[in-house]
């Protein structure tokens, strides 16, 4: 993308009503105003859903175009990647979806207690150097811990065997209860609505002929 789109996407994001951008310096400074308001801002009690490093946003909007009784949001750090889901959900005139636009280290300042009844986390940076800043490394279930509810479900959908390897590990090792595991999704014979809805690199990898791993667990209260 050139730089003359990123700077007309960024221009278009700051009309959205469904973004809200936080920059760490603005989090800092004044309390996120939803915090504990989201059903609020959707107008309704629905359980509201979480994607993680949503990238373009398309696996939001899929999420929310399946499930009108559910609410969702997709967070990441670069607008002009998430501006393709925020447009086709205003487009095709989606209530239930929104977007954040901040750092994912971040995430505890913008929902509160029991707030969150779900999160996905769909194909994140492995992080291969950087185990401490995988998206279901320990630091990061300590944040979702603030706003999970506690029966609450983490997804993640990966390509990675290191990441997926390194949270086989950190749910055997905290004795999280594992829902479903798979390490090669499409390849099980379960009926599972996971496997209907795709982010566009995900299509991608499966032509390549990568396997897709799936993760639900949940987290433990401490």
């Amino acid at each position: 993308m050139g730089k003359k789109n990123k700077l007309e996407r960024f221009a278009e994001c700051k009309t959205f009503q469904n973004l809200f951008e936080y920059s760490f310096e603005r989090i800092r400074d004044e309390k996120f105003p939803l915090k504990g308001k989201w059903h609020e801002f959707f107008g309704n009690d629905n359980p509201i859903i979480l994607e993680l490093g949503c990238g373009k946003g398309e696996y939001t909007v899929g999420l929310a175009k399946v499930h009108p009784e559910n609410n969702y949001i997709g967070v990441d750090i670069k607008g002009a990647r998430m501006w393709v889901g925020i447009k086709q959900g205003i487009e095709e005139g989606l209530k239930n979806v929104a977007f954040v636009r901040t750092r994912i280290e971040l995430i505890e300042n913008f929902f509160d207690k029991d707030e969150i009844s779900e999160i996905w986390i769909t194909f994140p940076d492995p992080q291969i150097l950087k185990p401490r800043k995988r998206l279901t490394a320990m630091p990061y279930i300590e944040r979702y811990r603030t706003f999970l509810k506690h029966d609450g479900y983490v997804n993640l959908k990966t390509d990675s065997d290191i990441l997926y390897e390194f949270t086989c590990d950190v749910i055997k090792e905290n004795d999280f209860p594992l829902a479903y595991n798979s390490n090669d999704l499409y390849a099980d014979d379960d009926d599972l609505e996971v496997k209907s809805i795709r982010t566009y690199y995900e299509g991608i990898w499966l032509k390549q002929g990568l396997t897709i791993k799936y993760l639900k667990y949940q987290i433990n209260k401490q």
